[in-house]
């Protein structure tokens, strides 16, 4: 039988300011845990530490642009773009322009603090 997710449950997030994550399926809300979906509001200026996790994520941009900085430079994904991210490969994502950026985000397996693998700030 189908399961519903009725509604989200908002986790703390990384990075300054703060921006808003909503997980509809992972280990928070439905106790999934080989995938996780989130869907992350951030604010005009957010970054977050950098992080070489444990899990491949894969992050759809539904409006303004997350910026992706990895080992070999940097790439700017805007509205109607995706990008995929291998385990163990250092990221660090951001929203610099004033907007902010909505999108959803992946994990597979399930996103979870002990296999992120944040840099310390």
């Amino acid at each position: 039988m189908p399961t519903l997710i009725e509604a989200p449950t908002v986790v703390p997030p990384a990075g300054t300011p703060p921006k808003r994550i909503e997980e509809y399926v992972g280990r928070v809300n439905s106790g999934h845990t080989t995938y996780s979906l989130a869907r992350m509001k951030s604010p005009g200026g957010w970054k977050e530490p950098g992080q070489a996790p444990e899990f491949e994520e894969v992050t759809l941009v539904l409006a303004g642009l997350v910026r992706v900085e990895h080992e070999g430079g940097v790439i700017d994904v805007r509205a109607g773009q995706a990008i995929v991210t291998k385990p163990g490969e250092w990221v660090r994502y951001s929203s610099p322009e004033p907007e902010g950026a909505e999108y959803v985000a992946v994990c597979l397996p399930a996103f979870s603090p002990d296999t992120v693998h944040r840099d310390p700030e």
